[in-house]
């Protein structure tokens, strides 16, 4: 009996400790601009950014979630370019210091120059995303072990999946560059958002703007739905509210 007490004694305390490791990795709430892009959603933003500023924000439709989420954080970007050499992980090393020094709530924005059949991240590296409490990744490039991914659910976007590695076939040129993700433009600190349709990006000087108009389309859009379900007519609700 003795032994039980104590056993369970240590399951608690293990416990204890790993949600106090967990929690010191979350990102600090606060900002205003994150928490708000965290609700909309990207269709909003991309339409926002297209009526505010003429130009597309959302990336190309291959940019897929490995499962269903929601997300939105500043962007911690990575690039890679394709070499082939013998210098193993060395030439690589910068893309995994940018996850240690990334700030929590980051979302780790990767580019792998013609990368489409190469893995960019895997099961190590979305380990220590997560426990480092970043948001979410975005890899422009396959990705791998997505078994190991879904059991940490931590969120990853990418152009597709391949069992294939980085080390040896590309090496690191910088962090926190601007980087040309699956077609939109990406800078540090622009802020990601992500959902089941997709993922736009959000120049950080736009951003109160951007987000602005994007709650104004979404509450548009979410008045719509009763409306045409009580009247049973697109076209009448497209006159009253302006919104296809």
């Amino acid at each position: 009996m003795k032994i039980k007490f104590l056993l369970s004694l240590l399951v608690i305390a293990i416990a204890a400790l790993a949600v106090v490791r967990w929690s010191s990795a979350q990102p600090v709430p606060g900002d205003p601009l994150i928490e708000g892009f965290r609700t909309v959603e990207v269709a909003s933003v991309a339409d926002a950014v297209e009526q505010l500023y003429g130009h597309r924000a959302h990336m190309s439709h291959q940019m897929r979630p490995l499962f269903m989420t929601k997300f939105a954080g500043p962007a911690v970007t990575v690039l890679l370019k394709k070499e082939e050499h013998h210098e193993g992980a060395a030439a690589s090393q910068g893309m995994l210091d940018a996850i240690d020094a990334a700030p929590a709530g980051s979302v780790y924005v990767m580019v792998l120059e013609d990368g489409a059949d190469t893995a960019g991240i895997g099961g190590l590296m979305a380990t220590a995303m997560k426990v480092r409490g970043l948001t979410g990744a975005i890899v422009d490039a396959a990705i791998r072990d997505t078994p190991q991914i879904r059991r940490l659910q931590f969120p990853v976007f990418s152009t597709g999946i391949a069992p294939s590695t980085s080390i040896n076939h590309y090496r690191f040129v910088g962090t926190n560059v601007p980087v040309t993700c699956a077609g939109v433009r990406v800078n540090p600190n622009d802020i990601i958002v992500a959902d089941d349709d997709g993922v736009a990006v959000v120049p950080r000087e736009h951003a109160a703007d951007v987000l602005k108009k994007a709650q104004q389309l979404d509450y548009t859009e979410h008045s719509m739905m009763p409306f045409i379900e009580k009247y049973r007519s697109i076209k009448e609700a497209v006159e009253k509210f302006g919104r296809i």
